[in-house]
């Protein structure tokens, strides 16, 4: 029988086993090679070079907006459907095979290839993606069973620093073994690719997709020797009676104006966040002409200050509650979308910069580390928070609909910067609607209880 700190220990390695899809997958590595050769490949149909980034990056937009229509309608249902069960585990296990299976296959995206090349990366990245947003849901549907006391904000915002460690041990381990310089064929300390891999046809880097796999494979065993369901009545899976359960909790939502504040609030701002990280290092790519090598000390910075942060946080957390650290958090991001909106290699909204200088480059590692700084509070409050609007026997229902917040967002937003950079033809500009969405989160964050359900009404 595993005890109490094991439990929480166990529970933290999903984050650290995770984390690397986020910063390995979706933003520092794969995601800025699939904008390379998506951008070679529309520059042979004959587009003009910008125009090329911008229908790359569109075209990641698309692929997640579809990605996430899927995580969106789903997310709800095996929700209910779990704790209509009384079981989240065997749905870890599940998904977790999406994840490796997704991550794996990213290993045959290869260079030069044709449409159909493009088509395979976005749904492999999507099946491995999947899999990541429902394990998190049935691992966050986990946390309230960790303790009965009221250090829940401390336990979250410390298994997010944790995870966000982590990701950045990968990160490393990727940029000096395998990860190539698309110029010098070189790693970032100076080494050919471990184990002989061919540079020119950019195999250290498409090693991203078996590494995370199996980094999360080795790491998730903690969690599964360690973290057991929680004690509760169960029953047979009956789809009716789970639907009609979360047809009720949606129904419910009229009578509690805290809650549905709190979803609508992070239907807004986590997805905003998702959209940074989803399209920062294609950001880094297409118009401030990074490497991937660049792209990931980038992350290695965000990544040190998400995960100093995400500690501090926590104990902020514990101290002041989530809702100030969300208010603060949100503030932050708000402030680097509009200097990114504003930022290219020639100007800062019009103010002129030195195309030849470092100068947009250390603006855009400074953005970066705000964004690390405040994401990890931001994500880590947020399920805090949650957890304050629900209670352990409809915990994986709640975080299915908190899901649900997020990914209705969460297929807006990467559809909304897939219109926008369509149509200005600009991957600057295609950021922008991320300002609005942090906006609104934090408008309608005015309505949200401290406390969640436990405050007085």
């Amino acid at each position: 029988m595993a005890t109490q700190r094991q439990r929480i220990w166990g529970w933290w390695f999903f984050d650290w086993a995770s984390q690397p899809y986020n910063t390995l997958l979706l933003t520092f590595v794969f995601g800025p090679y699939f904008a390379e050769i998506a951008r070679g490949y529309y520059m042979g149909t004959g587009l003009e070079e910008e125009a090329a980034k911008a229908a790359a990056q569109a075209y990641w937009g698309y692929g997640l907006t579809i990605t996430s229509v899927i995580i969106a309608i789903l997310a709800p249902i095996l929700g209910a459907i779990a704790d209509g069960t009384g079981r989240r585990l065997i749905w870890v296990w599940i998904f977790s095979l999406f994840y490796v299976v997704g991550a794996f296959g990213l290993w045959w995206v290869s260079p030069g290839g044709e449409a159909g090349m493009l088509t395979y990366a976005i749904c492999l990245f999507g099946l491995g993606f999947i899999g990541m947003e429902f394990t998190t849901i049935f691992t966050n549907a986990l946390m309230p069973s960790l303790t009965e006391g009221d250090d829940i904000g401390r336990i979250s915002g410390y298994g997010f620093a944790f995870g966000y460690l982590g990701g950045l041990l990968a990160l490393i381990v990727m940029l000096c073994l395998f990860a190539e310089n698309a110029t010098t064929g070189k790693t970032l300390i100076g080494m050919d690719p471990l184990f002989g891999l061919d540079p020119e046809a950019r195999e250290g880097t498409r090693a991203v997709g078996p590494i995370t796999a199996i980094w999360y494979v080795i790491f998730m065993i903690p969690f599964f020797v360690w973290v057991k369901e929680p004690k509760m009545a169960r029953s047979r899976l009956n789809i009716g009676a789970a639907m009609g359960s979360l047809a009720e909790l949606i129904a419910s939502l009229r009578y509690r104006k805290s809650l549905l504040s709190y979803l609508l609030s992070s239907l807004a701002y986590r997805d905003a966040l998702n959209a940074l990280y989803a399209f920062g290092g294609i950001y880094a790519s297409n118009v401030l002409g990074w490497s991937i090598t660049a792209i990931g000390i980038f992350g290695i910075l965000g990544g040190i200050t998400a995960m100093i942060a995400s500690w501090v946080g926590g104990k902020m957390d514990a101290s002041f509650g989530p809702k100030p650290v969300i208010a603060g958090s949100i503030w932050v991001l708000l402030i680097v979308c509009i200097v990114i909106v504003g930022l290219d290699r020639e100007a800062l909204w019009g103010v002129p910069l030195d195309p030849a200088s470092n100068v947009p480059d250390v603006i855009f590692y400074i953005c970066g580390a705000l964004i690390g700084a405040a994401g990890g509070p931001l994500q880590a409050a947020s399920r805090t928070l949650l957890v304050r609007h629900t209670t352990p026997d409809r915990a994986t229902e709640a975080f299915g609909l908190f899901a649900l917040s997020g990914k209705v967002a969460s297929f807006i937003s990467p559809l909304l910067i897939a219109v926008v950079s369509q149509y200005s033809q600009s991957p600057r500009i295609g950021i922008s609607p991320v300002i609005l969405l942090f906006l609104l989160g934090l408008i309608l964050l005015i309505w949200v209880k401290p406390k969640g359900e436990q405050a007085a009404s």
